[in-house]
């Protein structure tokens, strides 16, 4: 598995947790060891002009996830094949943001949109509200078994 994860925004980010998340959410949802991602953090300016450039939207918006392979999350018997599952693009500074009004920690916000992004790599999706229920179902799912092996880690 190779997780590649670039700080480019300009505040400081403590990579390790987002590393293990996304090693913890892999094996979650039997993604192969063999599966590359790249997790970039970007500051407004960059993200911004992403979002103009993929999403026709104005403004920094907090995640953006660019699939590659159309992997889909394994089974314990059948995991998710190599390949390369793509790329999440994080802003911090949104993510800050949020979680002033979320009243949580900004590290707390970026395990939500690092997962949430890695759900859009593996098909998952939330226009529909049958799909927003299984997406962000999963979602709370996967944040939660994290913590509980940070808990564990700690011990």
């Amino acid at each position: 598995m190779t997780i590649e994860i670039t700080n480019e925004s300009g505040v400081e980010v403590d990579e390790t947790v987002l590393l293990r998340l996304t090693e913890n959410n892999f094996a979650e949802l039997h993604v192969s060891p063999d599966a590359d991602l790249a997790i970039l953090l970007v500051d407004e300016g960059a993200m911004e002009a992403l979002h103009v450039q993929w999403m026709d939207e104005p403004g920094p918006t907090d995640v953006l996830s660019f699939p590659m392979d159309e992997l889909r999350p394994g089974t314990e018997e059948s995991p998710t094949p190599p390949g390369l599952l793509g790329d999440i693009v994080l802003c911090p500074q949104v993510a800050e943001t949020q979680a002033q009004a979320a009243k949580h920690t900004t590290m707390d916000e970026l395990i939500l949109l690092t997962t949430h992004g890695l759900l859009h790599l593996l098909g998952f999706d939330h226009a529909e509200p049958e799909e927003e229920r299984e997406m962000f179902g999963l979602q709370k799912e996967l944040i939660g078994a994290f913590h509980s092996s940070e808990r564990h880690r700690r011990a």
